[in-house]
Formats: structure tokens, C-alpha cells, sequence
């Protein structure tokens, strides 16, 4: 199985790449996105990557509170997707 994880704060200019780099020393990156605005295509500043299950408690203590760009990136498991009334 495989936990999603959120990261947020993320700087602007961050890829998918150097995302999953952060994070591939730490846990086997399955996947990697970044959400981005609909109408700009500009990165709304935070993101998703999943990883196995026994990676996730330990990539969330690495990488929480870690700089990337100068930035302090929050790291925490993702929250199930709460539906719009």
C-alpha cells in the first residue's frame, strides 16, 4: 500500500523533479504533484507525494521543517478530501 503526503509551503518555483529528489532520500517516491492554478498554470504552493506505507512516518519527521529554496516546508500524511455541499 502506499500513504499520500502533503507538502506545503512550497516555493514557487519548485518542480516535480527536485520535489521528488527531496524526498527520494528518505522514502521510495511513487508519485509527485504539484497542485497549480486552472487559470495561470502558476504552482498554488503546495503539493502531494506518495510513498510505501513503512516510508511515510519516517519521510514526514525528515523532511518537516526542512528548507527548500529558503523556504520551511510542512510535511504531514494527507487528509481524505472533504466533499463540497
Amino acid at each position: 500500500m502506499a500513504k499520500t503526503l502533503y507538502v506545503g509551503n512550497l516555493p514557487w518555483t519548485t518542480t516535480e523533479e527536485e520535489l521528488t529528489a527531496a524526498f527520494a532520500a528518505h522514502a521510495e517516491v511513487k508519485s509527485c504533484r504539484i497542485i497549480t492554478d486552472r487559470e495561470t498554470g502558476r504552482s498554488r504552493g503546495f503539493g502531494f507525494i506518495e510513498v510505501n506505507d513503512e516510508d511515510a512516518e519516517r519521510a514526514v519527521a525528515a523532511m518537516n521543517g526542512t528548507q527548500l529554496s529558503g523556504r520551511d516546508l510542512v510535511v504531514n500524511e494527507a487528509r481524505p478530501r472533504q466533499p463540497k455541499y
